[in-house]
């Protein structure tokens, strides 16, 4: 998995790119990206999401 700080727009392949949180495409050089992040449990959580569509239907579904 590549470091979700790094820039994501350059150079990552489709094999090491996460996958978005809604539609499992992966997210490679996708200017869109977008990584939610918030803590559960004393754990840091976080979803990736390939464009805006993708993350309000995820925030429908939660």
């Amino acid at each position: 998995m590549v470091d979700p700080t790094s820039d994501l727009e350059a150079n990552v392949d489709p094999e090491d790119a996460p996958t978005c949180a809604t539609c499992g495409e992966p997210i490679a050089n996708n200017p869109t990206h977008h990584v939610v992040t918030w803590v559960e449990d004393d754990a840091v959580q976080a979803r990736h999401f390939c464009d805006d569509d993708c993350r309000d239907a995820w925030d429908d579904e939660r």
